[in-house]
């Protein structure tokens, strides 16, 4: 990894690449913040982005992508079948990955549904890591069930542990001993989403792949966020240190039967795909694919887009473009650990992820407290973050709500998207917002979809409590919007 050091003494992590497009962002006031989020229901998915000055909700599709990127796209074959352009990412696909054959679509989670209506029957159960909510909706879909077999260390917020996301792997041979006729595959999923962007470390992707191979069960891994499990790979696994990023990444492959991702994350362009072995399951995804994506050379995506993942999967493999990311999310998780802010430690990829249990402890789960807090960033910054905790589940049989594992605020940080002084403006609305944190208040439904409620349900609040904070911020701030 590229180390710079600076005359001062300073450790900021320092942005490899130079702007060349800029979009023009707006910093609306305050009182008008107020009237937008109850305009949106306390759902900042409901937002505008005009409204919003940094979106910090996600980093799905929303990556800057690179002059190469931008130039591929010049190139693309707009052909129905036989595109040139799908050629060319398979060919990448190839290099990167080692596997024969890769099916396109059009985003992860169509992935995750072509693999769970082939293989997941009513009965079936899939051990993971952690789940992350579209993948266990699929499977709950055809009538499976999900199970969790994170080791302990990846529900505490605060820990040193560096690969929080790894398999308890003596939890899962018991559980296959046990259940291994139910069981259709294992998924592992690189950068835990849900606990804050969590690693597991190679040594523990080994166990689990010798543990499915035992059993003859298939496993699979999401790779939509193995750009961030990639770097720390590199740099916590002492395995790992001294290999270059492909020689991980060509390693970590040869451990998985099938790997799928999100290019909107993984690759840096909107798109997606299934790389796998030749195996007797390959004739039949083709024909899922054909049926809800589109043709085997296009599977819903634009050609362009398929140009654009071709270089952003090579790209991923250069470490001064992998670590940008992760060490700007350090760098965030730093300052705010200095203010003695609850965050998710160590730092994670994906995000800043704010721990809204520590943070509002007064809410509780069924009020939806990292829904709160994410409501109540906006007000104080036009900062958009995502509730990762209990409004993120479904309710059971019964209509009890399912109290999340943790409660938190993801903070998304876009590769090669904000400048270090746009996370500094962050921080300080973070660190406002903490020192107010007793004026946030809960929420609760007004409208409750069945299905991934936390996408289009609408919210109100318990009390006035959104209207006290931000009178509380125009009297902090008087000359701030």
């Amino acid at each position: 990894m590229e180390n710079i050091s600076f005359f001062d003494g300073r450790k900021i992590p320092l942005e490899r690449h130079k702007v060349r497009i800029v979009q023009k962002l707006k910093l609306i006031p305050v009182e008008e913040r107020l009237v937008r989020i109850k305009e949106a229901s306390s759902n900042l998915y409901l937002l505008h982005n005009k409204d919003i000055f940094l979106d910090m909700l996600t980093d799905s599709g929303v990556n800057a992508m690179s002059d190469r990127q931008q130039a591929s796209m010049m190139r693309a074959d707009d052909s129905y079948a036989g595109s040139e352009s799908f050629y060319r990412l398979e060919k990448t696909v190839q290099d990167i990955f080692g596997m024969e054959h890769f099916l396109p679509a059009h985003q992860g989670r169509a992935c995750e549904k072509v693999i769970a209506d082939l293989l997941v029957k009513p009965g079936d159960i899939v051990p993971m890591n952690y789940p992350f909510t579209t993948s266990k909706a699929h499977i709950k879909r055809c009538g499976g069930e999900v199970v969790q077999l994170l080791i302990p260390e990846g529900l505490q917020c605060q820990s040193d542990h560096p690969f929080k996301g790894n398999f308890d792997t003596k939890a899962l041979a018991k559980f296959l001993e046990e259940n291994k006729d139910r069981v259709p595959f294992v998924r592992v999923e690189a950068g835990t989403n849900l606990i804050g962007g969590q690693p597991f470390s190679f040594a523990n992707l080994k166990e689990t792949a010798a543990l499915c191979r035992k059993h003859d069960i298939l496993l699979i891994m999401d790779a939509s966020l193995f750009q961030d499990n990639l770097y720390f790979l590199k740099t916590r696994d002492d395995e790992c240190k001294d290999l270059s990023l492909r020689e991980i990444t060509r390693a970590v492959a040869d451990q998985c039967d099938i790997i799928y991702f999100s290019a909107r994350k993984l690759g840096f362009a909107r798109g997606g795909g299934i790389c796998m072995r030749e195996s007797e399951l390959v004739n039949p995804l083709k024909e899922l694919i054909v049926l809800n994506e589109g043709f085997l050379t296009y599977g819903g995506m634009s050609v362009r887009e398929i140009e654009a993942i071709a270089v952003g999967l090579e790209e991923t493999m250069d470490l001064s473009v992998t670590s940008q990311g992760p060490e700007f999310i350090a760098y965030m998780v730093d300052e705010l650990e200095k203010r003695s802010i609850p965050v998710v430690t160590p730092a994670g990829g994906l995000g800043c992820h704010l721990d809204a249990l520590r943070f509002v402890p007064h809410i509780p789960q069924e009020q939806y407290p990292a829904a709160a807090l994410a409501a109540a960033l906006y007000i104080a910054g036009g900062i958009r973050g995502m509730e990762r905790g209990t409004l993120g589940e479904s309710r059971d049989a019964y209509g009890n709500e399912t109290i999340a594992d943790m409660e938190l605020l993801r903070l998304a940080m876009p590769r090669r998207v904000f400048t270090l002084s746009q996370i500094d403006y962050a921080i300080d609305r973070v660190t406002w917002l903490y020192e107010n944190r007793d004026l946030i208040g809960g929420l609760r439904f007004k409208r409750e979809p069945k299905i991934l409620r936390s996408f289009i349900g609408e919210l109100t609040t318990l009390s006035d409590w959104q209207e006290k904070l931000a009178e509380k911020f125009s009297r902090d701030l008087p000359n701030s919007l």
